[in-house]
Parts: structure tokens; sequence; C-alpha cells
């Protein structure tokens, strides 16, 4: 039955009694390495062996992450020295600007320190010899053409509350049911703030997010003309008025709260967001007693497909209810717990925001044909959580579409995110019941500060792990879930995007105990350039798929990407000395053993 279908009958029938309802407050999840296309060194074929002899080639397997000369040996001493020199001006409070330089003596400056740390190059023929370079010691790249619009704050918060509030809104402010965690806030509508690792879109018109969406179609051709199983990573606001994610997300998690509702109803409050199943005669009762309808017309409500079959529903049979896209504000309809009615969001939808909501619907459709056509995966990076259930919502359907043969979509998960499990466990089993493949990039999170600060100033519950500790911990759930799906289901893929050294050991253990071979292609490994070169590099040399983001662009148009590196890596810096002191080991290693003029041999 469908969602359209649902609403309909819901409103005939009026929900009466549902003002009676205290929903709990709700969070959603996100984050990630930054980038665009992945390439891979080789294409690496399926394992067949029995898992006796994955396990064997795993025990042979020893990656020493404090062997200098395996983890540099792509360096040249120069480089060795640029790195230093690069770190140390990242430890310290250090500004270069081109006012006082001028233009060449800047660019000249920025091409020997952060520019040549942290960006491959100015387009996509100059960035050829490196990535041939890191492909031929087995590591892969992740490309991005990193420029960004370089707009000032009040700019940016213009830009936003113009995309993001509706027409309805502007014309009657206050009067619809919004919930203030996905409205719009000045005061946080640049959403740069706080963040340092994720580019931010700002929506301009139409034209604009055509522009962009062409741009990921030439990171994901140049992917597939690099590499016969590349990568390629976009992101969602870069596709679309931003109104209609913040919408969508609204009418998502209300629709999550109102099953967690009726699971309480059923005493199942304290269970796991999979675990709680719901008796459909109970369930159907329980909706008579809201005054939805007599019993007998809720039976027709829960009938389409294979819903309610086995005589209980749950959280993925629920979902399964919004599924009509044929009217995209259809969508968009929400319980009103003052008036005990199912209502629009907003009031109105002009024909152009109708129009806008499809369009963006469309571009996301278009990459994924790219992507299968060049044969490329396609990475979906995570946003804001007021953004992101939209987002991953998008991108599940996506893979239901397009991950029947092969992992060809991948969703990311913020594991700082309270819900992050929750979030990836319900989506490993949708996909273990429809069949198609499952595909994950797990990182930690890159808008910690600027979430922490929305929820508290505008008043909604904090969406983040309440310390560092506790997101390692949920990270390495999250991972082990996934890492056991493969182990049993060799449907699933996942990439390890983490520059924490402890994580990627953590993974090669559970690899190892589960017999998960490298070869097999389904763990990958993914760093920043310029960054944890002693993670990355011996994990490539091992045989593990690995992956370095590769921004690139001219050296004026990156300032923006550039300054988040120095940040970041200001505070990398002060917080661990780990990856200067080998940097410093290993130029000793070579100044005494002669090797003044190293050069790498590929």
């Amino acid at each position: 039955m469908s969602y359209a279908k649902f609403v309909a009958s819901l409103i005939r029938a009026n929900l009466g009694n549902i003002n009676k309802i205290r929903i709990s407050p709700q969070e959603e999840k996100e984050q990630q390495l930054d980038g665009c296309t992945v390439v891979q060194a080789e294409p690496l074929e399926l394992i067949s062996q029995t898992k006796d002899a994955r396990k064997v080639y795993l025990d042979n397997i020893q990656i020493d992450f404090d062997n200098t000369e395996e983890a540099y040996k792509s360096k040249g001493n120069l480089e060795l020295l640029r790195s230093l020199l690069v770190f140390h001006l990242c430890s310290v409070d250090f500004l270069l600007t081109k006012n006082l330089l001028g233009q060449r003596v800047f660019e000249k400056l920025m091409k020997m320190t952060f520019y040549g740390q942290f960006v491959a190059g100015e387009d996509h023929n100059s960035i050829k010899p490196l990535i041939q370079k890191n492909q031929s010691f087995g590591v892969g790249a992740v490309l991005d053409y990193s420029v960004e619009e370089d707009l000032t704050q009040e700019e940016a918060e213009k830009k936003e509350m113009d995309s993001c509030v509706s027409e309805a809104e502007k014309e009657s402010p206050g009067t619809d049911h919004r919930e203030k965690k996905y409205k719009a806030h000045r005061q946080f509508g640049d959403r740069r703030g706080g963040v340092i690792s994720a580019r931010t879109y700002f929506y301009a018109d139409e034209a604009k997010c055509d522009n962009q969406m062409e741009t990921f179609i030439n990171c994901i051709k140049a992917s597939g003309g690099a590499s016969s199983d590349g990568f390629s990573a976009i992101k969602m606001t870069a596709l679309g008025r931003p109104q209609f994610l913040l919408q969508f997300s609204e009418v998502l998690v209300k629709w999550r709260q109102f099953f967690h509702f009726l699971a309480a109803q059923q005493g199942k409050s304290d269970m796991s967001a999979l675990e709680k199943i719901l008796e459909l005669e109970q369930l159907k009762e329980n909706l008579a007693q809201l005054g939805v309808g007599a019993k007998d017309d809720i039976e027709n409500w829960f009938t389409g497909e294979k819903l309610g079959s086995s005589g209980t529903i749950d959280l993925l049979d629920w979902n399964s209810l919004i599924t009509d896209t044929t009217k995209i504000s259809n969508l968009l309809m929400v319980p009103n717990v003052e008036t005990g009615q199912l209502e629009p969001l907003l009031s109105t939808f002009t024909a152009e925001e109708e129009s806008q909501m499809k369009r963006m619907l469309q571009r996301v459709d278009i990459l994924a044909k790219h992507a299968v056509e060049n044969g490329v995966r396609l990475m979906v990076d995570a946003e804001q959580t007021y953004f992101q259930p939209a987002i991953s919502r998008l991108t599940l359907e996506m893979q239901r579409k397009f991950n029947r043969e092969k992992p060809v979509i991948f969703n990311t998960y913020q594991c700082y995110l309270k819900e992050a499990y929750d979030n990836v466990t319900l989506d490993v089993e949708l996909s273990r019941r429809e069949g198609w493949y499952f595909g994950a990039k797990l990182v930690r999170g890159a808008y910690m500060y600027q979430e922490r600060a929305r929820a508290q100033e505008i008043g909604y519950e904090d969406p983040i792990n309440p310390d560092y500790e506790a997101t390692n911990r949920m990270y390495h759930k999250c991972l082990e879930y996934v890492l056991e799906e493969i182990e049993h289901n060799r449907k699933a893929n996942v990439m390890v995007a983490t520059h924490n050294e402890d994580t990627v050991k953590f993974t090669l253990e559970k690899m190892n105990e589960m017999s998960l071979s490298p070869v097999e292609n389904k763990v990958y490994f993914g760093q920043l350039l310029g960054m944890c070169d002693q993670i990355s590099f011996p994990l490539g040399q091992a045989g593990f798929p690995v992956y370095k983001y590769v921004p690139y662009g001219p050296v004026n148009e990156v300032i923006p990407y550039l300054s988040r590196r120095a940040q970041e890596n200001r505070g990398f810096m002060k917080g661990s000395q780990r990856e200067r002191s080998l940097l410093w080991k290993e130029l000793r290693r070579r100044l005494v053993g002669g090797q003044v003029f190293y050069r790498p041999v590929y």
C-alpha cells in the first residue's frame, strides 16, 4: 500500500486523539572523509579459496606501523622535510596572506608548503604523476575538485535563509507545525562554522546545481578512466535546494517517532530499533483507540505487498509505507499532535518548489546511472543531522535500485551520533531482506562543534555522543557489525575512513578473526592526502585496498580547503607528536645510512 493512500486513509479517519501522544525527541546522524573520485591501483579478483586458505593468508600478513622505511619509501627527502615544515606551521598560530607577499610569491610559497602537502595539482593532467606514484605503492586516490565559493559569513547566511525557507513560511511565519531542529536559523546559516573536514555547498539557483552535477559527472568519468574499480563521492546539498532535505527529514523523523510511540503502547520502549516488532492485531487496536478508525477500516491500511503478512510490523515495514514519489509534496505529511489530524508539513507548495524537489531527485539518479556506466562506485557524503534523514533515505532508494548485482552506491555513517548503530543495523537488515548489496563508509564525524552549539542554542537534544571514547566505542560497534555481515554474507562492503591507528588495528584483528582476506576487496581504508602516510602505505603494500583523498584545483581557488586542513592539523598536531617523530626517525635513518639524495623507485 502506498504512503499516499495510507495518508489519505488516515486523514479520512481523523486521528482524533493523537493530540494525547507525547513523542520523545529524536536525533539523526552523519559525517565523513570528504572526496570525489577514487582510483584503485589494479582491479582485484574475488577470492575463491576456502576460509582456511584465507585464514592462512591473513595470518602471514604482518603490518608494522612503526616501520618508517616502509611508510615513507614513496617520499623523497625533500618531501619529508616539507611535511615536517608544514606540520610545524600547523601546530602554531600561523597566517600567510597574498596581500602581504603578492600573488606570484604567495602561489610559489603555497606550492612549496601547504598546497604541495595537501593538494595534488591544478587539473586532471597535473595530478597524474602523483596518482601513478601512489598506485605503484598500493595506494589509490579519491579525487575531488576542491574549488570552493569564497563567501563572507553574511553572504552565506543570506543564501541559507533564502534556500531553506519556503514561500509559505515567508508569507506566514510561525503558523506552521515545524520542529525547531528542522527549520533554518540565521545564526547557524553559515554551515561552515566549526567545520574543518567537509566541504560546504550553498544553494544559489537550479543552474548552479546543474553545474555542480556536471562537476560530479566529470569526477566519475575521471575515476572510470583511471581505474576499473574506482569511487566517486557526492554531496546532496550540491544537487538541489536544501529546503526539501529539511522538510523530508522532519517527516521521516516524526513518522519514526510515531512508530516508537506505538511500540511503547506494546511495552517495547526499551528495545533497540530492530527489536521493536509490533503485533499487528494489537497495533490495529491501538490505532482504533487513538480514534484513527474502526478496526475493519484499519485492516486495509496494512495489506500492501508483504506488509503485515507475518502478523507483525517492524520499523522497516513501517518505513516502507513512505514510497509514493509521484507528487513529492505528498511525502511531506505528518501527524499534527495539536489538531489530531494528519496534515501537510506546510500549508502550500508552489509549483516551482515541487519542481525543485523533483529535479534534485533526478540529478541524484543521473549521477548513479553515470557511476554504473563508468564502472565507478558512488559514495554519498553525510551532512548535518537536520539534513541527514532525507539524505540517507534518498541514498537507500538508490541502493535498492542500483545495488542489485554489485555494490555501486555507498552511504556514509557518522559514528559520533547516538543513533549510528541503529541506522547501520536497520540498513543492513533491509539489504538482507531485499537481497541487494550493502555499501557503507564509516567516519567519526565532521560537524560535532556546530551540531552541539546549534542543539544547545536552539533547544533540542544534543545528537552527539557524550565524549570521544563513546564515539570510538560506537565506531567499533558499527564496524564490527558490518564486518560480521561480510563474514556471513559476502554482499556487504565497507570503507574504514579514519586516521585513528587503533581503529585500523582493530579492523585488521577482526578481519583476521573472521578470515576476511584483503584480496576479496570488501574492506577498504581511507585517509587524507598529506596525512597519516604511516598508516596508508604499509596497508597498501600489504595488499589491502587503501585510498588517499586527493584534492586538486588552482591555488587561489582551493584556499578555503587548505585553510581547513591547516586548522585540522593544528588540533591534530597539538594533540599528537607521533607523525612528526616518525618523519624525523626516517630522515635520520636515511642520513645516517648515506641516503642523502634518496629518491623513490617505482
